[in-house]
């Protein structure tokens, strides 16, 4: 089934194209990642869908039995409600029946008669599998205060109240829903970014989805979809075999405008030989003659760019940290905290938000001071700091002015040099573009400027602050081939796990109340060793087997015997699961008793969850070892 078709649809903003005539089709089921760079037109494209922007030209279809939801950048509330209510705004009787039962359970003194009947609600509505649903939801995204207004909240507790309130919004649609997210990770620490990545495996959705998170895009999604030069490119398969289709698409672009250009060079030629008065053949070899010419005068733009950097010397002496205290009332941020660090060290600050990661970064830059110990840098050290603040904008200028204003020339480690245009080309904005009014960048633009102003002053320690949030695919490209060249030291605070794992050498992990570890290696390899020693934690002691020697066996086929550990594993398997089932049914109708108390809703309403999880757990390990059997 087509939940949308679209046919040669165009869009431009004011006079720059932003799609000409592409046509695609969205059919159930399908996971699509949409790719370009900042200003090409994704947003617009996602709106258009969802019905909150039109085509210049073109058709669109969306099936009428389809529901589009739309998680957007900026998301919209009502200022003055609540979370709970903005959350549960959908008009569904489920949804009214939660928003009833949230409330109350909320509230320090319950009526137990107003308890009583919305137990009975939920009991009616068949509503228990679903509310442990949105428990889920709500704990993993870390929502806690479901009575706060919303214009209260901060930018990123905003994005995860959206992200819960579409979540939950789609789960009241049991057929049917075109998912659409607009950089659904932004403002997410990386744990509920793997929880979110898990969650939308897990459900039948179709999704269209941008994302600058490739583990994420490579995770979700199924087939890739490229904006560039107002066409759309599509790809079947994951990120990695995109990058390889389009490599390849690009060297056949540029031998298809080589010959274009050498048989541009001979149809001038003819052109100019012709007189005036043409023939109709002469004529029609003339219209075909303005076709070759802008197929020669086609650009690739290459974002894979190497750049030797001139750094500016980095000393013996880069940055001491001594018995470093730091805290706010009762929340630790560092205690005793000691560190030297060395040229050249490239370190990733992982951890929940609010554990200090910010914090850590701005005592390191000057920017607040330690409780007590001592913070040395080095007499050399000439910091780059790229903030979440944003770009300091004081005067609305041009950006090449902006960019001349801290410097006419970028040193290379070759002795040359790239000039303010160049630099600002290398990082994305092409000529044409140099002299647009700074008040005209799109957000994401904005952050390319200001990563762009400060690696231009010529920094030797960089600090990153969420680099990549708001920043296109094409971009970060670009930013991790400079970062990968770059000489000085690297200190990164990211929740995109591709480009931590891409440029860092070890982690420092915060894990809460004042401890930070140093973990050698990158993110990968630390989430690897966590998922180990939590399987461990929660596995049952193994059962001793007889030690038996055994003479060495050839290459064990894919379906074979299996161990005497795995035998007992899936026998318990089969016992526990009908276990779980009649738990999850007995501790449903417990739930539905009027007489029961608040406490008491609580703790089953959080074993519903925990049994949930752990049948998902059972039934995958079931199957494996099913598939090993003979």
């Amino acid at each position: 089934m087509h939940y949308v078709s679209a046919e040669r649809v165009s869009k431009s903003y004011g006079i720059k194209p932003l799609f000409t005539n592409i046509t695609f089709h969205i059919s159930e089921g399908d996971k699509i990642a949409l790719i370009a760079r900042n200003g090409s037109g994704k947003s617009t494209l996602l709106k258009i869908l969802a019905g909150k922007d039109n085509v210049d030209e073109g058709n669109i279809w969306i099936h009428k039995d389809v529901t589009v939801a739309l998680f957007e950048q900026e998301p919209k509330f009502d200022e003055n409600a609540t979370v709970l209510d903005n959350i549960f705004h959908y008009r569904h009787p489920v949804a009214e029946a939660l928003r009833d039962y949230e409330r109350i359970i909320a509230e320090e003194e319950k009526d137990p008669v107003e308890l009583s009947a919305a137990l009975a609600k939920l009991d009616e509505l068949g509503a228990w599998d679903f509310e442990a649903k949105v428990h889920q939801i709500l704990g993993k995204l870390n929502i806690k205060n479901l009575n706060q207004i919303v214009k209260t909240l901060s930018g990123g507790q905003r994005k995860r109240v959206a992200l819960a309130q579409i979540l939950i919004d789609i789960g009241f649609e049991h057929k049917h829903v075109l998912l659409i997210m607009d950089e659904p990770t932004n403002h997410l620490d990386v744990t509920m970014v793997e929880w979110l990545e898990n969650y939308l495996n897990q459900q039948n959705v179709t999704l269209l989805m941008v994302t600058h998170d490739r583990y994420f895009l490579e995770d979700v999604c199924e087939e890739i979809w490229e904006l560039d030069n107002e066409v759309l490119h599509t790809y079947k398969g994951d990120y990695q075999n995109y990058l390889e289709k389009k490599a390849a698409r690009i060297d056949s672009t540029l031998a298809s405008i080589d010959k274009a250009r050498n048989l541009y060079r001979k149809e001038l030629e003819w052109m100019r030989k012709q007189p005036k008065a043409r023939t109709t053949k002469s004529k029609s070899r003339q219209d075909n003659f303005y076709d070759v010419q802008a197929k020669a005068k086609q650009k690739i733009v290459d974002t894979q760019v190497e750049l030797q950097v001139k750094m500016t010397r980095l000393g013996g002496k880069v940055a001491e940290l001594k018995k470093v205290y730091k805290s706010y009332g009762e929340k630790i941020i560092l205690r005793g905290f000691d560190y030297t660090f060395k040229k050249g060290e490239r370190i990733g600050i992982i951890g929940k938000n609010g554990a200090g990661k910010s914090t850590f970064l701005h005592m390191l830059h000057g920017i607040e001071n330690a409780d007590s110990g001592k913070i040395n840098i080095g007499d050399t050290v000439v910091f780059g700091n790229f903030s979440q603040t944003g770009l300091e904008i004081k005067d609305d200028v041009r950006i090449i002015e902006y960019v001349k204003n801290i410097a006419e020339n970028f040193p290379l480690a070759n002795g040359g040099s790239l000039s303010a245009s160049q630099f600002l080309t290398l990082f994305l904005f092409p000529p044409e573009q140099q002299y647009t009014y700074l008040s005209k960048l799109s957000g994401g633009e904005k952050k390319r400027l200001q990563l762009l102003t400060i690696l231009f002053r010529n920094p030797n320690f960089l600090i990153l602050d969420e680099p990549s949030n708001d920043l296109d695919l094409p971009t970060l490209a670009v930013l991790e081939n400079f970062l990968s060249e770059f000489q000085g030291c690297l200190l990164i605070v990211s929740h995109d796990r591709y480009f931590m794992d891409r440029l860092v050498d070890h982690l420092f992990i915060f894990e809460g109340d004042g401890v930070v570890r140093d973990y050698p290696g990158n993110y990968s390899q630390y989430r690897i060793e966590e998922r180990l020693k939590e399987k461990t934690k929660d596995a049952p002691a193994p059962t001793p087997e007889p030690v038996k020697q055994e003479q060495p066996k050839a290459a064990t086929p894919e379906k074979r015997k299996l161990s005497f550990k795995e035998k007992r594993e899936f026998e318990q398997l089969e016992k526990d699961m009908p276990a779980l089932e009649a738990e999850k049914i007995a501790v449903t109708e417990k739930m539905t008793n009027p007489t029961i108390n608040y406490d008491e809703i609580q703790k089953l309403s959080f074993r519903i969850t925990e049994i949930t999880r752990l049948l998902e757990e059972k039934e995958l390990r079931w199957l494996e070892i099913s598939e090993m059997m003979e």
